[in-house]
């Protein structure tokens, strides 16, 4: 990640040294290098190779332009002290499908991150399957905004998730 210098510390730099410092920048803001597809994190979804599915257990259904669909069988192992699943499954399935609807709008060099995560919980689950529904709704230059409806399998809606999304590039994007 590149340094953020203070404006005190670019005003004392001479035009020809900053101009200098802003060509190495670009130069490495325009490499490609270690920079992954953006069809690489589909495949890697959709074969459920992503560490945090394999721990928790949710698989991607589904993954297009800006829509994504994730599953989860929950089972005591997701139990909060209370008997009824943790709320933080619930940001977990809800953060992966709204993530994955905000990358696949994503062109192969760029990356994102989560700057935002809000939930709403509205009945307990326990043991049941449940499909978290990511969409875009708003995907501007730098800032996205998505939401998510996690529903049980008789369709009743449990919770409600919504996040907003900082879009990544050149080397902010590097090995994301």
């Amino acid at each position: 990640m590149h340094a953020r210098w203070p404006v005190t510390i670019l005003r004392n730099i001479s035009k020809p040294a900053f101009v200098r410092i802003n060509r190495a920048r670009r130069q490495k803001m325009t490499s490609t290098r270690n920079i992954r597809a953006a069809s690489d994190f589909r495949g890697r979804a959709q074969t459920n190779d992503v560490p945090i599915a394999r721990l928790i257990g949710f698989e991607a259904q589904e993954i297009v332009d800006g829509k994504a669909t994730v599953a989860l069988t929950t089972g005591p192992q997701h139990a909060n002290p209370m008997g009824t699943l943790h709320g933080g499954i619930l940001c977990n399935i809800a953060d992966a499908a709204m993530g994955m609807a905000f990358a696949s709008t994503l062109p192969p060099e760029e990356s994102f991150t989560t700057v935002e995560l809000k939930i709403n919980f509205f009945r307990p689950v326990w043991e049941d399957r449940l499909t978290a529904e990511g969409h875009v709704v708003r995907r501007g230059r730098n800032l996205g905004y998505v939401e998510c409806e996690i529903t049980d399998e008789r369709g009743r809606l449990v919770a409600k998730a919504a996040s907003t999304c900082l879009v990544l590039r050149g080397e902010d994007a590097t090995g994301r």
